[in-house]
Order: C-alpha cells, then structure tokens, then sequence
C-alpha cells in the first residue's frame, strides 16, 4: 500500500499544480485597449490575502489562505474560494472572508490541518483538499473533493451533500456512492443540473446526472510509465476523435460554453482540448505538445503565444469562458493567464521570463505563483487563485479615464494610469512624436524642473534621479544618485513655443520607469506605472 501511495503521490506533485467557471459579461477583445505588441492592457491587483499561511478571516487583505485552488462567483456576487490545504470553502463578499463550509478542527504532527468526509451543515461539514468549484443558477456549489474523491455539493442554505464517491478512490461508474474517482481536480454544472468532473489521475472525463447516475464518458488510458526503477504507474494518453475513445492525461480544469459543449485542461498533454458533446468528439483547441505515446508521464511544457496550434503551455489548469467565446486559462507553471480567442493565444498577464513573485501591475509585470483557477466577474473583471502565493488576485482590463471619449475631438490628451493630465498649453504631435509641455507633465509625475541656459538642458529631477533633455538637440540621459549617465539617442528634440518647453513624451517617460502607449482612438499617450505602489 505504501509503494501505491508513493506512486499516486508522484503523479499528484506534477498534477496537483484544478477550477472551473462559466461564461460571463466578459469581452475582453472588444472592451480593453491594446499596446503597441498588440497585447491587451490589463492592470492587476491583490483582492484578498496577506500571502501568509492560515485561516484568519475578516478585512479581504488581511485573511489568510492556505493554497488556495479553486473559485466559483455565485449569482448574487459572492466569490467562493476553495481553500484546498485549509479543507474549507471561504466565501469572499463586500471586502471580508469568511468560511463558507468545511471545519477546521484538528492538526496533524506536522501541525496542518487535517480533512475528513462528513455531510451535514456548512460550519459542521469536512473536506479533504477541496479543489475546483462551480456554482449553478440557483446559488449551488459543486466541489471537486479531490483527497476525498468524491463530489460534494454545497446547496444555497450552506448544507453539504456528498453526490458521488465514497471517500475510497477508484474508477467506476453507478449511482450516487456506488461511484467512485480518483483525485477529481474540477467540476463544471451544465444549465440542466448536469455535473461534469474532471477524473483527474483516472485521466477522464465523467457526468453525474440530476438523479446521481455517474457515467464515463472517454476511454480509459492503458499506459504505463516506469517511474522509478523496477516501479510502473499508470499514465495518461492522448487521442483526438469520437468521444467513447478519446483519451486524456491528467485533465484537471473545465469550462462550459455558451452551447454547453466542454473546454478541458488536458494538463499532462499540455493541451487545451474541447468536447462538442452533441457530436460525440474531442478535438484539441490549443498547445502544440507533442502527444504521442511517451516514455514520461507528460509531455514537455513549453511557453508560446502565437496560433492555437503553435502556442505551447505548461501544466493549464482552470478555465472559464467569456461571452465572445474566448478561453481564460490559467497557464500554472508559466506563472501566467493566457487567453485562446479566435485561434490565437495571448499571456493577458504575467512575467515574460515566466518568473514567479507576488508583484501587482501592467500586464507584462504582474507575476504569479502557480495560479490554479480563474472566474469571470459580472463587469468584465477577472478573477485568479493564485495558488503558491495564497492570495486571490484581480485582473482588469485597463480604461482610460472618463474624461478621455472616442468623440471626434483632434486633442493630443495625455493620461497618468487613471486620470487625464491638464495642461495650459495643449500636446501636439511634432515628427510623429507626442510633444508636451514640460512643467505640467513634470507637476503631475511629481518631478521638479529646472533649465540651464548655457546647456539648454531640460533636467527633470526626483529621489535621486535625473533625466535631462536638450532644446534643439535630440538625446536623453539619465543619472542616477549623483552618477553621471549615457546619452541615448532619440529622434526628437525638444522645443520652446510660446513660452513654453515641450519635450518628446515617451523617451523621459521610459527613462523614469513608466510604461507609455498610444491610443489612436483617442489620440491620447498611456502613462502607466508598471508596478502598484
């Protein structure tokens, strides 16, 4: 028994990197603007979580989880968080966290907590490593009760029911506890009552019927993998086509459509894989890992933006699916959330470096840890189980301040994240450069002005930092802590009209750590500090 355990385990450490969500009032194609790459402008924030280990409840920023793995956003708006090493449920609503279901109420040897399987009410109910959720029309949640393998249900008066599985893991179909799972990592309810579960170390696909019949709906993998020497584990498998054959490897996340078709994070392939279940088929949405038959338990994860049949992904997990029909993946061991639309997938944030971290900010400066789970807010917003760094993130597309309208107006504006710079004297656009009067772009960045004469030198100066620029002559430089800088080359050099200096925007924006793009919309320049303060 122990060697099985330490076999399963093994699986687990890879797979244990699930979530589900449903569609939403999302669009984000339509509705975010987009940078010069073309990448969506997103802005990312902390929602709920200190980043310490525990279970204090209370002010959203000062609770504490304990590797949180899966999200489901309830009809009224209240975020249920699956808090899979606390064996809870947390509800997240009007800026406080509290528990939802599940006991905290025995620490083992090693001083965590420890789960159990037990119905009844919500605040007298055990869980044993809770992980994906999914709420239905009617205010109730569906667990994916992985160490139990078993699917429990959470009604809207917050009594706990057990759906199928025994709390013995194994794979078999039949009524209600006749059922059995092996460490089940999502679940996903059609408008029908119907719950679909992804089987994740049994490497299927399975429905449980409103009445509680269990069925399988993919073929059973039949390979193995020699994992350590002398020792053999099964291992999943990868096949496209009918339904009744496909094969999986470790699916762990899935999502709806909006035609009640299923999108699947087929994790050990590396693969995001759809199953129109009218027709009866799987075919592969995205991820270009190679899914022949291996000799590994998992194909290599890669990361690529790109086509879907080019982009590459590293252990995908929980999805969800806005109203465009695009796909919200959360892309584990890349650290990031990428986004499938219309055959093309884009990192809507992340580190490039693919680097894990706690940072909040621009999209190509957020970092994450593992994250697990997504879910779509009812304004667009999205929502991030960021499992490694316990904390429940938000990533918003980025709007430009009210006061900035697509209305005709030929006005260079200037806007600093989310509000618009005024100026006495307008900005124009000299050489295809947006030039701005020095002093008011410098009052409202908080910098101090100066200009020399014999230099004709603008020099801009703040904490230590200078950033010089020269009328009549292109160049920018940049010292730092008294340390004299390099002169860089740019194709604009400042100008006085009418008084006033104006100065190239974009190049002492850059130089002071600011990201800048343009909105042709608008005919406005996007300041935007990369990190939150």
């Amino acid at each position: 028994m122990n060697r099985a355990l330490k076999i399963i385990a093994l699986s687990l450490l890879a797979s244990s990197l699930a979530g589900g969500a449903g569609v939403s009032a999302a669009a984000l194609s339509s509705d975010a603007l987009r940078g010069s790459d073309n990448r969506l402008l997103m802005q990312v924030t902390t929602e709920a979580g200190s980043g310490e280990l525990g279970n204090a409840g209370g002010k959203a920023l000062l609770a504490s989880f304990r590797l949180p793995e899966g999200l489901a956003v309830k009809p009224d708006g209240t975020i249920i968080v699956s808090d899979t090493r606390n064996h809870e449920l947390r509800k997240l609503a009007e800026g406080e966290v509290s528990r939802e279901a599940g006991l905290f109420y025995q620490k083992d040897a090693k001083g965590l907590p420890v789960g159990g399987l037990l119905d009844g009410k919500g605040n007298a109910s055990l869980f044993f490593q809770p992980a994906g959720i999914a709420a239905d029309a009617q205010g109730n949640v569906y667990v994916a009760d992985k160490d139990n393998h078993a699917i429990r249900k959470v009604d809207a008066d917050g009594r706990v029911t057990t759906l199928a599985g025994d709390g013995i893991f194994g794979s078999a179909d039949g009524q209600g506890s006749k059922a059995r799972f092996h460490s089940p990592q999502d679940v996903a309810v059609a408008s029908d009552g119907t719950v679909y579960v992804a089987d994740t170390l049994n490497h299927l696909i399975r429905s449980i019927a409103p009445d509680g019949e269990v069925k399988t709906l993919n073929a059973a993998s039949d390979r193995y993998v020699e994992v350590t020497k002398g020792q053999a584990s099964e291992a999943g498998d990868f096949l496209d086509g009918a339904l009744a054959s496909a094969r999986f490897n470790e699916p762990s996340g899935l999502a709806l459509d909006a035609k009640g078709n299923l999108y699947v994070s087929d994790s050990g392939n590396q693969r995001i894989r759809y199953i129109d279940l009218a027709k009866g088929t799987v075919s592969t949405a995205a991820g270009s890992g190679k899914a022949e038959r291996l000799k590994d338990l998992y194909v290599p994860g890669g990361y690529a933006d790109g086509t879907a049949d080019a982009a590459a992904f590293n252990f995908p997990r929980g999805l969800a699916v806005t109203d465009e029909g695009g796909v919200i993946i959360a892309d584990s061991q890349n650290h990031s959330i990428r986004y499938l639309l219309d055959g093309e997938v884009t990192t809507l944030a992340g580190a490039p470096s693919q680097a894990t971290g706690t940072r909040d900010g621009i999209e190509a400066y957020a970092e994450f840890h593992r994250p697990s789970d997504v879910a779509l807010l009812a304004d667009g917003s999205i929502l991030v189980a960021d499992a490694y760094n316990n904390r429940i993130r938000k990533l918003q597309p980025y709007r430009l301040p009210a006061s900035i309208t697509a209305d005709g107006d030929r006005t260079v504006k200037v806007a600093l994240d989310q509000r618009e710079i005024v100026f006495d004297a307008a900005p124009e656009i000299d050489n295809g450069r947006t030039m701005v009067p020095v002093r008011a772009i410098t009052e409202a960045l908080g910098y101090e002005v100066t200009f020399d004469e014999e230099t004709r030198a603008v020099r801009l100066a703040k904490d230590g930092v200078a950033i010089e620029l020269y009328v009549g002559r292109t160049g920018v430089k940049r010292e730092e802590d008294g340390k004299e800088g390099v002169l860089k080359d740019t194709d604009t050099a400042p100008y006085i009209k009418q008084d006033l200096t104006y100065v190239p925007v974009r190049f002492f924006a850059e130089e002071i750590g600011l990201d800048v793009q343009w909105d042709n919309a608008t005919r406005t320049a996007i300041l935007r500090n990369k990190t939150n303060p």
